[in-house]
């Protein structure tokens, strides 16, 4: 009677089980919402964005920046 009306250790185990996964699967729900609730307020760049920071790191130069520019605002 010790564990739970003659349920044994394993009761005592399954009621463990039973709340970490109601547990988990409340925190999966609430960081599934969060992370859509994000994906329309800034968190992508645009393609300008990305191509200014490339010109401006060095990774093109201005030739190949201008010739971008003109593509992306057509």
């Amino acid at each position: 009677m010790m564990w739970g009306g003659g349920h044994g250790i394993f009761g005592g185990l399954m009621m463990i089980a039973f709340w970490g996964i109601v547990i988990a699967l409340i925190v999966f729900a609430v960081k599934w919402a969060s992370d859509r609730q994000g994906q329309g307020q800034g968190t992508r760049r645009d393609a300008m964005d990305i191509l200014r920071e490339r010109f401006a790191s060095g990774e093109i130069d201005e030739e190949e920046f201008e010739r971008r520019r003109k593509v992306l605002e057509k």
